[in-house]
Protein backbone atom coordinates (compact mmCIF):
# COMPACT_ATOMS: atom_id res chain seq x y z
CA UNK A 1 0.00 0.00 0.00
CA UNK A 2 2.78 2.41 0.93
CA UNK A 3 4.31 1.91 -2.52
CA UNK A 4 0.90 2.72 -4.68
CA UNK A 5 0.91 5.73 -2.47
CA UNK A 6 4.38 6.47 -2.93
CA UNK A 7 3.75 6.14 -6.63
CA UNK A 8 1.35 8.19 -6.70
CA UNK A 9 2.38 11.01 -5.12
CA UNK A 10 5.52 10.96 -7.74
CA UNK A 11 3.15 11.10 -10.12
CA UNK A 12 1.23 14.13 -9.01
CA UNK A 13 4.71 15.78 -8.46
CA UNK A 14 6.08 14.64 -12.22
CA UNK A 15 2.59 16.17 -13.25
CA UNK A 16 2.77 19.98 -11.55
CA UNK A 17 6.55 19.89 -12.37
CA UNK A 18 5.22 19.55 -16.32
CA UNK A 19 2.31 22.09 -15.98
CA UNK A 20 4.87 24.66 -14.15
CA UNK A 21 7.38 24.51 -16.89
CA UNK A 22 4.78 24.17 -19.42
CA UNK A 23 2.93 27.62 -17.73
CA UNK A 24 6.46 29.01 -17.52
CA UNK A 25 7.32 28.49 -20.86
CA UNK A 26 6.48 31.92 -22.83
CA UNK A 27 6.51 34.66 -20.13
CA UNK A 28 7.69 38.50 -21.10
CA UNK A 29 11.11 38.78 -22.36
CA UNK A 30 11.11 42.50 -21.86
CA UNK A 31 9.04 45.56 -22.29
CA UNK A 32 8.93 48.11 -25.08
CA UNK A 33 8.09 51.92 -23.40
CA UNK A 34 5.44 54.13 -25.96
CA UNK A 35 6.20 57.16 -27.51
CA UNK A 36 3.90 59.32 -29.09
CA UNK A 37 2.88 58.86 -32.68
CA UNK A 38 3.52 62.08 -34.88
CA UNK A 39 0.46 64.11 -36.56
CA UNK A 40 -1.02 60.90 -38.57
CA UNK A 41 1.22 58.78 -37.50
CA UNK A 42 -1.13 55.67 -35.97
CA UNK A 43 -3.24 53.73 -38.67
CA UNK A 44 -6.80 53.32 -36.37
CA UNK A 45 -8.64 52.00 -39.00
CA UNK A 46 -10.44 48.48 -37.73
CA UNK A 47 -10.20 49.88 -34.08
CA UNK A 48 -6.06 49.90 -33.64
CA UNK A 49 -4.69 50.97 -30.87
CA UNK A 50 -1.77 53.25 -30.45
CA UNK A 51 1.03 53.31 -28.31
CA UNK A 52 0.97 55.77 -25.54
CA UNK A 53 3.72 58.33 -24.60
CA UNK A 54 5.37 56.30 -21.84
CA UNK A 55 3.45 53.33 -21.45
CA UNK A 56 5.36 49.98 -20.97
CA UNK A 57 4.52 46.95 -22.82
CA UNK A 58 5.40 43.56 -22.75
CA UNK A 59 7.06 41.88 -25.72
CA UNK A 60 7.82 38.26 -26.60
CA UNK A 61 9.99 36.07 -28.24
CA UNK A 62 7.80 33.47 -28.20
CA UNK A 63 4.31 31.99 -28.07
CA UNK A 64 1.88 29.07 -26.98
CA UNK A 65 3.28 25.83 -27.86
CA UNK A 66 0.92 24.88 -31.58
CA UNK A 67 -0.96 21.82 -30.55
CA UNK A 68 -3.82 20.17 -33.14
CA UNK A 69 -6.07 23.40 -31.39
CA UNK A 70 -4.16 25.79 -30.31
CA UNK A 71 -6.08 28.67 -28.97
CA UNK A 72 -5.57 31.89 -29.74
CA UNK A 73 -7.16 34.98 -30.09
CA UNK A 74 -8.37 36.76 -33.73
CA UNK A 75 -8.04 40.19 -34.55
CA UNK A 76 -8.64 41.84 -37.88
CA UNK A 77 -5.85 43.84 -39.74
CA UNK A 78 -5.88 45.20 -43.22
CA UNK A 79 -3.19 43.76 -45.78
CA UNK A 80 -4.07 46.15 -48.29
CA UNK A 81 -1.60 49.28 -49.43
CA UNK A 82 -2.51 52.13 -46.91
CA UNK A 83 -4.04 49.56 -44.12
CA UNK A 84 -3.42 49.18 -40.40
CA UNK A 85 -1.48 46.35 -41.39
CA UNK A 86 1.32 49.10 -42.54
CA UNK A 87 3.93 48.21 -45.10
CA UNK A 88 4.19 45.10 -47.36
CA UNK A 89 3.51 41.77 -45.76
CA UNK A 90 6.97 40.10 -44.69
CA UNK A 91 6.71 36.58 -46.33
CA UNK A 92 6.24 37.90 -49.82
CA UNK A 93 7.07 41.59 -49.73
CA UNK A 94 3.55 42.16 -51.49
CA UNK A 95 -0.06 43.78 -50.31
CA UNK A 96 -3.24 41.81 -50.01
CA UNK A 97 -6.61 42.26 -51.10
CA UNK A 98 -8.98 41.78 -47.35
CA UNK A 99 -10.90 40.03 -49.97
CA UNK A 100 -8.44 37.08 -49.50
CA UNK A 101 -8.71 34.87 -46.26
CA UNK A 102 -5.14 35.70 -45.43
CA UNK A 103 -2.94 36.08 -41.53
CA UNK A 104 -0.16 37.15 -39.67
CA UNK A 105 0.91 35.33 -36.63
CA UNK A 106 2.62 36.48 -33.51
CA UNK A 107 6.06 36.52 -33.80
CA UNK A 108 6.76 32.78 -32.03
CA UNK A 109 4.09 31.01 -34.29
CA UNK A 110 5.66 32.88 -37.57
CA UNK A 111 8.78 31.13 -36.27
CA UNK A 112 11.54 32.98 -38.51
CA UNK A 113 8.90 32.22 -41.38
CA UNK A 114 9.02 29.15 -41.25
CA UNK A 115 4.87 29.12 -42.02
CA UNK A 116 5.29 32.00 -44.46
CA UNK A 117 2.89 31.23 -47.43
CA UNK A 118 1.40 27.95 -45.89
CA UNK A 119 -2.07 27.91 -44.73
CA UNK A 120 -3.76 27.52 -41.27
CA UNK A 121 -7.39 26.36 -40.83
CA UNK A 122 -9.36 28.58 -37.76
CA UNK A 123 -12.05 27.35 -35.90
CA UNK A 124 -14.39 29.89 -34.03
CA UNK A 125 -18.11 31.32 -34.29
CA UNK A 126 -19.04 27.22 -35.15
CA UNK A 127 -16.93 27.19 -38.47
CA UNK A 128 -13.69 27.19 -40.01
CA UNK A 129 -11.95 28.40 -42.58
CA UNK A 130 -8.15 27.81 -44.21
CA UNK A 131 -5.88 31.34 -44.47
CA UNK A 132 -2.88 31.78 -45.69
CA UNK A 133 0.34 32.70 -43.72
CA UNK A 134 1.82 36.09 -44.92
CA UNK A 135 2.91 38.00 -41.99
CA UNK A 136 4.20 38.74 -38.72
CA UNK A 137 2.16 39.95 -35.79
CA UNK A 138 5.46 41.40 -33.98
CA UNK A 139 5.45 40.60 -30.45
CA UNK A 140 9.15 41.50 -29.69
CA UNK A 141 8.93 45.08 -30.76
CA UNK A 142 6.52 48.10 -31.51
CA UNK A 143 5.99 51.72 -30.71
CA UNK A 144 7.86 52.89 -34.19
CA UNK A 145 7.35 53.70 -37.18
CA UNK A 146 8.21 50.63 -38.60
CA UNK A 147 5.28 48.98 -36.50
CA UNK A 148 2.87 51.99 -37.31
CA UNK A 149 3.59 53.36 -33.70
CA UNK A 150 1.14 50.19 -32.70
CA UNK A 151 2.32 48.28 -29.25
CA UNK A 152 4.00 45.20 -29.77
CA UNK A 153 1.53 42.09 -30.49
CA UNK A 154 0.67 39.79 -27.82
CA UNK A 155 1.97 36.02 -28.28
CA UNK A 156 -1.28 34.53 -29.11
CA UNK A 157 -3.07 36.50 -32.12
CA UNK A 158 -4.14 35.32 -35.25
CA UNK A 159 -4.29 38.45 -37.09
CA UNK A 160 -6.85 38.62 -39.57
CA UNK A 161 -7.98 39.93 -43.08
CA UNK A 162 -12.03 40.85 -43.39
CA UNK A 163 -12.53 37.65 -45.71
CA UNK A 164 -11.67 35.00 -42.49
CA UNK A 165 -14.28 36.95 -40.25
CA UNK A 166 -16.51 37.02 -43.18
CA UNK A 167 -16.05 33.43 -43.70
CA UNK A 168 -16.48 32.62 -39.66
CA UNK A 169 -20.01 34.09 -39.84
CA UNK A 170 -19.54 36.85 -37.36
CA UNK A 171 -21.34 39.83 -37.52
CA UNK A 172 -19.46 42.59 -38.98
CA UNK A 173 -19.94 44.79 -36.27
CA UNK A 174 -18.55 42.31 -33.96
CA UNK A 175 -15.55 41.75 -35.82
CA UNK A 176 -11.90 42.86 -33.82
CA UNK A 177 -11.34 39.99 -31.03
CA UNK A 178 -12.74 36.37 -31.05
CA UNK A 179 -11.42 33.45 -29.12
CA UNK A 180 -10.43 30.52 -31.81
CA UNK A 181 -8.45 27.58 -32.45
CA UNK A 182 -6.17 26.78 -35.43
CA UNK A 183 -3.67 24.32 -36.53
CA UNK A 184 -1.45 23.94 -39.63
CA UNK A 185 -3.75 22.86 -42.52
Amino acid sequence: MKQVSFLLLALCLLAARFCDVEAQACKPSGTVRGSRPPRGGCNRENGSDCCEEGKQYPVFKCSPKVTGHTKATLTINSFEEGGDGGGPSECDNKFHDDNTPVVALSTGWFDNQSRCLKHIVIHGNGRSVKAMVVDECDSTRGCDADHDYQPPCPNNIVDASKAVWSALGVPQSQWGGLDITWTDA
